[in-house]
């Protein structure tokens, strides 16, 4: 079946249209300006095959003005994706529908990412282009040869995580990904002359990007400019000239089509005007037909590259599936074990960052698809190895990537790298900058992917920087995050333990709060079992009878928890230590397990180098807290943790105060 570029644009147009209109909510002007660049692009490029939406060498394409959603479930299903059905398009932004209000990872297949956080899908696909050139060095054109295109509109690049993003894609020389920028001028406000007067060509081509100007409604000029972006041996921006809300007969061209329903009237007139006679959720059989045999010319495609893969000699297709399925390998857990071993006979004094990068070099030898890097901070975080060789632009084998001073951008591209499949990515920073890292990390979670954050100089423990680097409410924030796993081990066996969780959540990013200063070792006695895997365990139990008192800490203050525990003792008070490394796996216990590990009817002391938010969960409203009510000071640390209390002798205090 035959149908014209402006009817299969239209069907985006209108599906769009429809659909904001029987959800009284949405945003149709998005879809109905960039119909055209998205017909153009599924239709002539996209190497996406709807009935093999997994297959592992098809184009990426993001989404990142996620508020127009409706173009992306408007394009599976005219595509012919099995996912997604008429009935999900009439049930746009309802209750249990595939169809949320922006583009969801997991519900529909086809959904790469997850957007909506304008700038975050700019950022994403930075890291799924660089994972295909990572994976193309590793396997060969043949196996990984794949572009990645994203759709931006001007908040994707008002937002500062945008700029982080193309200056480390110009910097890598991300050929294979070409941004689509929607030039409307309109944001919610007005037009965007209220707000900026920037030279998007001139900011991308001075990060080393190639550009072009185009009108967005041309069909033949928008596929002009997709085939020399492909040509280019840099990243590429188009920017595309359209009118928002294209089609509207009075509202086209201005914010009113940028975040609510046109209205039935206008819906009305724009059909006359377009020359659309199907009813609302109706598509022509011939527009449908053009759409599903230009989306169809993709199985022949994946068919051939079925026939490479299977080309390959078996360990190396075998060693590409496993890692592409996010499968671990053979003998990992075995080589961790002997580390825990040796660590609990040589009980080092280090600080969980240094303790962190001795696991690191046990796992990154055993687990050759770990990814590291760092925000400019390596030797601060201990993140780099002997079996991570730095990642260039000249050579993409390394395994370790140098994101400069980009914490925003570094989550996001994780989360690119681990959405794309292939690689886990893990990267370092200080502590208290999760706050530059929020939206990726709570992305992280949102999708339920495995990116590992190495969080260090986590408390007034890192001495003299002072305050503004001293995280004394971090912890309560990624704790509140859902589908989050914060982890603050209190020497390196709880390290290793913390990194094994890590590796093993496949569907749950975690956060390694760790310490600049040296911590005394506690686990002084070898166990095969995980302990920290429970998420809090009794470290030091009471002695000389029933106990009275249970002392929790995580951390750096599990030794000063010890430390009250022998002083608690020697006034023949019996005292139980409990190490909390992960609340969230706590939590997750059985109730008998977290009494039993509380100590049902003890008094109960939290000490930790943090405010003492959501402490009370676990020692109740009258048990005792000895941490942190202000922010820190610079000064040496223990010269800190005196000024602000965080000592044995106040835990002790606390204790008995309840007595």
């Amino acid at each position: 079946m035959t149908a014209t570029h402006n009817e299969m644009a239209n069907a985006i147009r209108f599906l769009s249209v429809d659909a904001v209109q029987a959800a009284k909510s949405g945003h149709p002007g998005m879809p109905m300006g960039m119909a055209d660049v998205a017909t153009v692009l599924f239709t002539k490029f996209m190497k996406f095959d709807p009935q093999e939406t997994k297959w592992a060498d098809r184009d990426r394409f993001v989404l990142s003005a996620g508020h127009g959603s409706m173009l992306m479930y408007s394009l599976l299903y005219l595509s012919g994706v099995d996912d997604i059905t008429m009935d999900d398009l009439r049930n746009f932004r309802q209750m249990g529908s595939k169809t949320a209000g922006h583009p969801e990872y997991g519900h529909i297949d086809g959904i790469e990412t997850t957007t909506g956080p304008l700038g975050q899908g700019i950022a994403t696909a930075v890291g799924m282009a660089l994972a295909e050139k990572m994976q193309a060095t590793r396997y060969g054109d043949d196996i990984s040869n794949h572009n990645t295109y994203t759709i931006a509109g001007d908040g994707c690049l008002m937002e500062g995580i945008s700029q982080e993003a193309i200056s480390m894609a110009g910097h890598l020389k991300l050929s294979k990904l070409i941004v689509m920028w929607d030039d409307n001028e309109i944001c919610i406000d007005g037009n965007t002359n209220l707000t900026l007067i920037d030279d998007q060509c001139a900011r991308f081509e001075a990060s080393g990007w190639d550009t072009q100007e185009i009108d967005g409604h041309d069909p033949a000029a928008i596929e002009a400019a997709i085939e020399k972006a492909r040509k280019s041996d840099k990243p590429s921006m188009i920017a595309c000239k359209t009118t928002i809300g294209y089609g509207a007969p009075t509202k086209a061209g201005t914010h009113d089509t940028h975040g609510a329903p046109l209205g039935d009237e206008e819906i009305k007139g724009m059909r006359e005007g377009l020359g659309w006679h199907s009813a609302p959720f109706e598509v022509p059989e011939n527009v449908l037909g053009a759409w599903r045999a230009a989306m169809a010319r993709n199985s022949t495609e994946r068919e051939a590259w079925q026939g490479r893969l299977d080309a390959l000699d078996a360990t190396t297709k075998a060693e590409f599936i496993r890692t592409d399925a996010g499968d671990l390998p053979a003998g990992w857990e075995a080589k961790l074990n002997d580390f825990k071993k040796k660590m609990a006979e040589e009980v080092p004094k280090l600080a969980t960052r240094q303790a962190s990068g001795k696991v690191l070099e046990v796992l990154t030898e055993a687990i050759p698809e770990m990814i590291g890097g760092s925000a400019d901070l390596t030797g601060s975080v201990n993140t780099k190895t002997s079996s991570t060789p730095s990642l260039l632009n000249t050579d993409f084998s390394g395994r370790y990537i140098h994101y400069g001073v980009r914490e925003h951008a570094m989550s996001a591209v994780m989360n690119g790298l681990s959405l794309h499949g292939g690689f886990i990515p893990y990267a370092g920073t200080f502590a208290m900058f999760a706050n530059y890292m929020m939206g990726g990390i709570r992305l992280s979670a949102l999708m339920g992917k495995r990116v590992i954050y190495v969080l260090t100089h986590d408390s007034i423990g890192l001495g003299e920087d002072g305050p503004t680097h001293q995280p004394v409410e971090t912890l309560a924030m990624l704790r509140s995050m859902p589908n989050f796993n914060t982890m603050r081990p209190c020497d390196v066996v709880e390290t290793a333990e913390c990194w094994e969780i890590a590796l093993k959540s496949s569907k749950t990013p975690t956060g390694m709060i760790l310490t600049r200063q040296g911590l005394v070792h506690q686990r002084t006695g070898h166990s095969d079992e995980n302990l920290s895997a429970k998420g809090a365990y009794v470290l030091h139990d009471a002695e000389g009878g029933e106990r009275k008192v249970t002392i929790l800490a995580t951390g750096s203050e599990v030794e000063i928890a010890a430390s009250a525990r022998e002083m608690l003792q020697a006034d023949g008070i019996p005292t139980a230590v409990v190490s909390m490394p992960c609340w969230e796996l706590f939590d997750a216990q059985s109730d008998a397990y977290r009494k039993s590990v509380l100590g049902d009817g003890t008094v109960k002391v939290g000490v930790e180098a943090a405010v003492r938010f959501g402490w009370d969960k676990y020692v109740g409203p009258d048990g005792g807290f000895v941490g942190m009510n202000s922010f820190g000071a610079s000064a040496p640390a223990t010269e800190l943790y005196k000024h602000f209390g965080i000592t044995a002798e106040n835990v002790v205090a606390e204790a008995k105060a309840r007595l």
